[in-house]
């Protein structure tokens, strides 16, 4: 499959066979192609903090072992500073980060049905490529951050997943984070973890800390 260029709103994909060549050469990060003899689906939902830390853990452990990764970021424009990105900047990790590029307040975009719009365009054709993505597994493992909260009000479509998940290559897992994982969801996945929160600073008046809660 061909590199990708940018490809309408909120798609900002390189050309990944570039990268993984240049990323993989001279042994730096030893890549094994039959790493994963069966993928799986994951899902972390619930209420609780930890669902993003949880995914990026999993995304660290599986590049230590070789295996090449994808995180894709919804709802969290590139021009939004998280500590993770930060760190990835920083270092080849074998881990590759990418996010909709496509502006997004948590707090008031739900309510403006010009910017509901066009981040369901934009999530859609961020599904599809993704989907030949995992298809021709260009990754190993692909992690899906927030997804599962665009699922629950109405942002990406349940077929649009379902798509991506029966069309992957058979070794290729497949993680899905965010709130309000439905039941139709839920039984797509092999492996469910469901943060509940049991008590947060948040709700003492503790504002989000740069390095912990981003």
């Amino acid at each position: 499959m061909s590199g990708f260029g940018h490809n309408g709103p909120g798609l900002h994909l390189v050309d990944v066979s570039h990268f993984d060549l240049a990323l993989y050469a001279g042994g730096r990060h030893p890549y094994n192609a039959g790493m994963l003899e069966k993928g799986l689906v994951q899902i972390y939902t619930g209420h609780g903090k930890g669902k993003t830390t949880a995914a990026f853990g999993l995304a660290l452990r599986a590049a230590g072992r070789g295996n090449k990764v994808l995180i894709y970021q919804f709802l969290k424009p590139p021009a939004l500073e998280i500590g993770e990105r930060l760190a990835l900047q920083r270092e080849t990790l074998g881990i590759r980060l990418e996010a909709v590029d496509v502006a997004w307040d948590m707090s008031a975009s739900a309510a403006d049905e010009k910017a509901v719009a066009e981040m369901r365009i934009a999530i859609s054709e961020v599904l599809a490529r993704i989907a030949e993505m995992a298809q021709n597994r260009l990754y190993d493992v692909l992690i899906l951050d927030e997804i599962v909260f665009c699922l629950s009000k109405g942002l990406a479509k349940l077929q649009d997943v379902e798509n991506l998940i029966n069309r992957r290559y058979p070794t290729v897992e497949i993680v899905l984070t965010g709130r309000g994982a439905t039941s139709e969801l839920i039984e797509l996945a092999d492996l469910v973890t469901e943060m509940k929160s049991i008590k947060h600073p948040f709700d003492a008046g503790q504002t989000a800390r740069p390095g912990i809660e981003y």
